[in-house]
């Protein structure tokens, strides 16, 4: 397998989904939207965006399956599985603020070998392949060097639907923002990742978050130099929907946080 190539061609399908929401969001009509839950919202332009991405991708390898957010396929590669987040950000995004993204990784065997984040409207490709580096518009990346806590700016997410631990993230806030340079959300997971990798976060964490909210993000972080862990310090963060993703140089500092309030 040629990831490299096979990579430069998710590049074109991501864009030409992106494309797409980009028109759409220049004349979006939230009447349009769609619950799915409790503050989990969908749109047409959700659903659209994703079938190109699985049109297109299935061209690439036929033989693939996909994970996706809404559901608009249901097949299950034996090899090959693409997990997709056609709009990460669909809050932002009906909301008219401007940062949301198209999310891909491709998986083999079970373990990421593409990921592919697009931030929309600054139009900065984020992407990582097997054997390569990883980069943005086409320039090799890294995880930021600081080394403490109190020198970092953080990423996190709120909870949106699942309050059972906002004691605990808001004890957990109170600590961070008396101990870093700040704390930001953005809106889109898949963004804040992307961030860590090319350093302009030196961490983020977030829970309840899902394979296709993170799966391309984590795997350009790994491949950028950094770590992603769940709220334990262990590998698995996918299925226990805890995630931590750092530069590689504060994880035991920042997860010492963590620990005191979700770990008893």
């Amino acid at each position: 397998m040629d990831y490299e190539l096979l990579c430069t061609k998710v590049l074109g399908i991501v864009r030409l989904a992106g494309n797409f929401i980009r028109k759409e969001s220049m004349n979006f009509d939230s009447a349009k939207v769609e619950f799915k839950g409790l503050n989990d919202l969908v749109s047409y332009v959700d659903k659209q965006a994703e079938r190109i991405l699985v049109d297109n991708l299935a061209e690439l390898l036929p033989e693939s399956g996909f994970i996706t957010e809404e559901q608009t396929i249901s097949k299950k590669g034996e090899v090959y599985n693409w997990i997709i987040d056609p709009l990460d950000g669909t809050t932002n995004f009906i909301h008219g603020l401007p940062t949301y993204s198209v999310s891909v990784a491709l998986y083999e065997n079970g373990l990421p070998v593409i990921g592919v984040v697009y931030e929309i409207n600054r139009a900065e490709m984020f992407y990582a392949y097997k054997g390569g580096a990883a980069y943005l518009n086409n320039k090799i990346i890294r995880v930021s060097s600081r080394d403490r806590i109190a020198d970092t700016l953080l990423a996190t997410g709120f909870p949106y639907y699942d309050f059972e631990k906002l004691p605990q993230y808001m004890a957990l806030f109170t600590d961070l923002m008396r101990n870093c340079h700040g704390l930001r959300r953005i809106g889109s997971a898949a963004v804040d990742l992307a961030y860590v990798a090319c350093g302009r976060f030196d961490a983020f964490f977030e829970y309840n978050l899902n394979a296709w909210d993170v799966a391309a993000g984590a795997y350009i972080v790994q491949q950028a130099g950094g770590r992603v862990m769940n709220f334990s310090g262990t590998d698995e963060f996918i299925d226990t929907r805890e995630l931590l993703a750092t530069n590689s140089r504060v994880d035991a500092e920042l997860l010492g946080y963590i620990k005191q309030h979700f770990i008893k």
